[in-house]
């Protein structure tokens, strides 16, 4: 553990500024590309299918990987394997900026870039349990992570819009690159705590399952904004043949009920791993901590929330309100100082308050921004009336934000920390991916979306935040203490 001496106080901010600068750069790769989709397709004479593609590969290379990643930091070292996930990063973003065509921007951002985050972003967290040994001293911490997570989704439209406004698509792969290896170089003054006990071998035959499974969970959830989660909307067809006719059952389910079929092939493997002897990729006892469990189903709805009504404000101001990627970046301003004023202040709330009761507070808070945008925004109305939503849901947000990690990674100890961070950050991309989906798909329902459908995929969301908060009610209100 770091000392609180004035020397522990400079290796605490040596340690912090790295990982926050890392968590923002995989937060902001996840968002940016999305104004820039037409940009990128005309300059790489392609479209735009094939843009939105690579975004969505990187999206699941990031969730498949997530937790083999984050078992090799048993194997590797927490902070070797975070430097190497900044390599590996930063040798796809400098690929991406220099991509001649489709396949090197695939083979740069969606798989690199993938791959480098699935092995930099779970050390982030499991460094940071480990270094303080206090809560309310890991919360301040997790707050600062957090809340640079949640600045680099948030601001991420508004940043690679002025980056692609001013300069080119390329600029903001080369601003990646040159803050990749800043954050390397900065790296070398983090102190790792020793490693108690042999490093366990790698699963190899369970981080496939594992990357399958969540592989085709994800793809199918990505593709209900196309094909609808009931019937398909058109012709599913595999090399020309149609498999699922339109007005058929949605595909989304084809490929969830084969990415259910690999996790259940991963937990039998698991099973036999363990009654073996051997070590798994994942210790099934993890999902026996009640404590645990609530506070990764409050991690889900969150990042749902996050996303979907990122997405579905987005969208709305653009399609209706004709705004263009840096004017949506700015109206979204009010959630981005929201998420940042909460999370800065997590040590404090931490030290007043239990975690499971910010955890209720966020969604609270959350559930109101959202019922004032629906009050106060119409087709018509003005910029002001977004303010007071936006700003409470980001507030929300910040605050369930770091008070879920901490009563996830803190319901374990030291070394169980790499298993219970790769499954903590991957149930967050679970819920990336079903928010800008679920919102998506209501959208896309209506030929022409109007108010309406923006405001039924807005309530989506609530409900959504409402079974987070039934779920935060239940997690204990004393603090999480790992054993």
């Amino acid at each position: 553990m770091i000392p609180t001496t004035p020397t522990g106080k400079i290796a605490v901010r040596s340690m912090v500024l790295p990982l926050a600068l890392a968590q923002f750069i995989a937060s902001y790769a996840a968002t940016n590309m999305n104004v820039a989709i037409t940009t990128i397709a005309d300059d790489l004479d392609t479209t735009v299918a094939a843009i939105q593609t690579a975004i969505t590969l990187f999206t699941l290379t990031m969730a498949a990987l997530m937790i083999p990643g984050s078992k090799l930091t048993d194997i590797w070292g927490r902070k070797r394997c975070f430097v190497a996930g900044l390599i590996v990063y930063g040798t796809g973003a400098l690929l991406a900026s220099l991509a001649p065509g489709i396949g090197v921007l695939i083979l740069g951002y969606s798989l690199l870039q993938g791959v480098g985050s699935a092995l930099m972003i779970p050390p982030i967290y499991i460094l940071v349990t480990v270094a303080f040994d206090d809560i309310r001293l890991r919360a301040r911490y997790f707050g600062i992570v957090s809340g640079a997570g949640g600045l680099g989704a948030a601001a991420g439209p508004l940043i690679g819009g002025l980056i692609t406004s001013l300069a080119s698509w390329r600029a903001s792969f080369v601003v990646q690159f040159l803050l990749v290896g800043t954050i390397a170089l900065l790296a070398r003054r983090i102190v790792e705590p020793a490693p108690s006990g042999a490093a366990p071998r790698f699963d190899l035959a369970g981080a496939v399952l594992s990357a399958c499974g969540l592989f085709f969970v994800v793809y199918g959830i990505l593709q209900s904004t196309t094909y609808g989660w009931l019937s398909s909307r058109e012709d599913f067809s595999v090399a020309g043949t149609v498999i699922l006719p339109a007005g058929g059952v949605s595909p989304v389910w084809l490929f969830m009920a084969v990415g259910a079929a690999f996790l259940a092939w991963f937990i039998l493997h698991l099973r036999s791993r363990e009654n073996a002897g051997r070590d798994p990729l994942l210790s099934l006892r993890l999902f026996r901590n009640r404590t645990s469990n609530l506070g990764l189903i409050t991690q889900t709805v969150q990042w749902m929330v996050l996303q979907g009504s990122f997405f579905v404000v987005s969208v709305f101001i653009q399609e209706i309100r004709g705004f263009n990627a840096i004017e949506t970046g700015l109206l979204l301003t009010p959630a981005t100082l929201g998420i940042l004023l909460s999370s800065a202040a997590a040590g404090r709330f931490a030290r007043r308050r239990p975690q499971a009761t910010l955890v209720r507070a966020g969604f609270v808070t959350t559930i109101a921004g959202i019922a004032l945008l629906l009050a106060l925004v119409r087709q018509d109305s003005a910029v002001l009336t977004f303010i007071p939503g936006l700003f409470l849901m980001g507030l929300g947000v910040g605050v369930m934000l770091t008070a879920s990690v901490n009563v996830v990674q803190s319901s374990f100890d030291d070394q169980d920390q790499g298993e219970i961070s790769g499954l903590s950050r991957s149930v967050s991309n679970l819920g990336s991916s079903l928010g800008t989906a679920v919102a998506g798909s209501v959208l896309v329902a209506a030929a022409r979306p109007g108010s309406g459908e923006f405001a039924l995929a807005l309530t989506t969301l609530a409900i959504a935040s409402l079974i987070g908060l039934i779920a935060a009610w239940f997690i204990p209100r004393t603090n999480p203490q790992a054993g």
